[in-house]
């Protein structure tokens, strides 16, 4: 899974034409240090996605213009727009993340 470290990193990754799945994370977080345990089997049963994450820290302004409010908030964008959002509230088992990514 590819780390964003840039702003232009993270444009070129939301322009593409196939699913692409935005992890917006923190190094503090305790629910998102739950959804590491587990994203690994879900990244592997969802391998048509391109998937990457990036830190609300490092980013604020990113999470602000993409409305994360709580992390994990897992974004799926396509061509450049984001048409799905799971909130930090709905992403904190397995099940709840591939119900989310399989209604896509």
């Amino acid at each position: 899974m590819k780390t964003i470290s840039t702003e232009q990193e993270y444009r070129e990754q939301i322009k593409q034409d196939e699913l692409t799945v935005g992890i917006f994370t923190t190094t503090w977080c305790p629910d998102c240090k739950r959804l590491d345990m587990f994203i690994g089997d879900i990244t592997a049963e969802h391998q048509d996605k391109k998937w990457f994450t990036i830190d609300k820290d490092e980013f604020p302004e990113i999470a602000e213009e993409q409305t994360v409010m709580g992390i994990p908030s897992l974004l799926v964008f396509k061509n450049g727009e984001k048409i799905a959002h799971l909130h930090s509230a709905n992403a904190k088992t397995p099940d709840q993340v591939n119900e989310f990514l399989n209604n896509l």
